[in-house]
């Protein structure tokens, strides 16, 4: 089995790393140069930077941003928002990314992923999943897009399982309902997606103390465990997280 992966994730706002709940009431949280530098000290695996406001703003990923993070680490870079073309992609990976991650763009022309993971590689194609509970779904939970401002009417769990049919190579479900509350991930959502597909999950949203990093693997299935404000915040450090799951029994590189 493979190692347990911890993942920082830079939600990235006007140069500049953000944290909110429920993807809003954003609160300034760094520099993104400094942060990602500071997070590979840490032992973090794998880092994420998402740009929020590209969607919603109707622009490109900035790949300035992309540039400057990749340059002071040597982990997996994922990088999304405002990915919504060929061409973005190989952009974002000339600048430094190890792997791009579509949301709305996705949803809006599914054969994105498809081509993508033809021409790129399945391992450098992450979809990123935001939901939100709706009695209606089949699963219980809806798909949004547009940084969780627009519910499309598609099943999450049933969304997730087309996206590794065209070639997805991993998943990232964040469920809005839990989203910078520090309850923890939202389990049923994770393990619904972990059940459906085969491809590695990354857990996100709400982790706020070390037994959530552990739920998130042992009940929701995530291989990948990524988090912000309890990183950013200073709450734990990367390291502290990865003793505390290696004491548990989980397989983690410290």
């Amino acid at each position: 089995m493979n190692p347990i992966k911890i993942m920082p994730c830079l939600d990235m706002k006007n140069g500049r790393v953000v944290k909110g709940v429920h993807f809003a009431g954003l609160r300034e949280a760094g520099d993104p140069v400094e942060n990602a530098a500071f997070y590979e000290k840490e032992g973090a695996d794998e880092l994420a930077v998402l740009d929020i406001a590209a969607t919603l703003e109707n622009r490109k990923t900035r790949l300035e941003w992309v540039k400057q993070v990749s340059a002071v680490i040597s982990i997996p870079l994922t990088v999304g928002g405002g990915i919504n073309s060929l061409e973005d992609i190989r952009l974002v990976i000339e600048a430094g990314a190890s792997k791009v991650s579509m949301n709305s763009a996705a949803v809006e022309n599914p054969a994105l992923v498809k081509e993508g993971a033809k021409r790129f590689g399945s391992e450098r194609i992450t979809v990123a999943i935001d939901a939100r509970r709706n009695k209606a779904m089949p699963s219980g939970f809806e798909l949004v897009v547009s940084g969780g401002t627009r519910p499309v009417g598609k099943d999450a769990v049933a969304w997730a399982k087309t996206c590794q049919d065209l070639g997805a190579g991993v998943i990232l479900p964040t469920s809005m309902d839990g989203d910078g509350t520090l309850a923890g991930y939202d389990i049923e959502f994770t393990r619904a997606i972990s059940d459906a597909v085969a491809v590695p999950v990354v857990a996100s949203g709400g982790a706020g103390t070390l037994e959530h990093f552990y739920e998130g693997v042992v009940k929701g299935g995530a291989r990948v465990l990524l988090a912000a404000s309890v990183f950013h915040f200073r709450t734990f450090r990367v390291r502290e997280v990865k003793a505390y799951l290696r004491e548990k029994g989980l397989g983690v590189i410290l």
